[in-house]
């Protein structure tokens, strides 16, 4: 079952309990502006809590808080060099997300039509 199938039958039936829970999770996770900020930054680089804290004008405590949650949820892998730790969006399917998103948005903001 991929999003990018568009056949009717994947519609047809639920995805598993887990699943739904899990995507549920990760959608929670992206309600809140300033981690659709960082998650935004992190799709395309990777970065460390203080460059990240300065990039989106975000308190290093609560970027520090806010990626642990978004790695809880999956959306965010870490890379440790020496005592320094990067974090970076954990996969395209994570980019993806994030575009569709923002991309329902400005069809929203804009009034621009869907095209199924």
């Amino acid at each position: 079952m991929y999003a990018h199938d568009e056949s009717g039958e994947q519609w047809a039936q639920l995805p598993p309990a887990d699943q739904l829970e899990t995507a549920a999770t990760a959608l929670r996770m992206l309600a809140e502006p300033g981690r659709l900020r960082m998650l935004w930054l992190l799709s395309g680089d990777e970065y460390d809590v203080a460059s990240l804290a300065a990039a989106v004008g975000i308190a290093r405590p609560a970027v520090s808080q806010h990626l642990a949650k978004l790695r809880l949820a999956g959306l965010v892998s870490l890379r440790r060099d020496g005592r320094h730790t990067f974090y970076r969006a954990r996969g395209g399917h994570v980019r993806r997300l994030l575009a569709e998103v923002m991309n329902a948005a400005d069809h929203h903001i804009h009034g621009i039509p869907d095209h199924d």
